[in-house]
């Protein structure tokens, strides 16, 4: 017969393999770009940015949304079952080469070739810290507004 510390270690070593698949491995890749401004960053929910973009213009944002990226496309979309997931409602991401972006501790690129592959970042749910710019509505104007200057990613 089994006693009640065997069983606890059985049950322990069944559950802490499946506990540990859940924990979250995110990447955060920084870049040093806006720091001259030192910029505050306000959390914003999505919905929120979208439905008022040109009160937050100009203005530094850290968001959460659904990536996604596809020829002539790098967008920010609502991550919510029930929102409108057209690109009437998505942001446009406007990652740019003055602002490199380096998995934080390391020079590791986020474009950067690394290890055989590429950062994988379509259709990820990311953070993302930047300057909001409600005049630049992306390729062939078809974006709510973007974001530019990127200097946080966190996937």
């Amino acid at each position: 017969m089994m006693t009640r510390q065997d069983l606890l270690k059985i049950l322990l070593f069944a559950v802490l393999p499946v506990l540990l698949s859940c924990s979250p491995h995110t990447k955060t890749f920084v870049s040093d770009c806006n720091d001259d401004d030192s910029p505050v960053y306000k959390r914003v929910p999505f919905t929120e940015l979208v439905n008022h973009l040109k009160k937050y213009d100009k203005q530094y944002v850290e968001v959460t949304g659904k990536y996604i990226e596809a020829p002539e496309q790098s967008a920010l979309f609502n991550d919510s079952l029930f929102a409108d997931h057209s690109i009437k409602q998505a942001i446009w991401i406007d990652f740019n080469p003055d602002c490199p972006l380096y998995l934080k501790g390391t020079r590791i690129g986020l474009f950067q070739y690394n290890n055989g592959q590429f950062t994988q970042i379509n259709n990820k749910y990311v953070t993302i810290k930047g300057r909001v710019d409600a005049h630049d509505t992306g390729h062939l104007n078809q974006y709510k507004g973007a974001i530019e200057r990127i200097s946080y990613i966190d996937l």
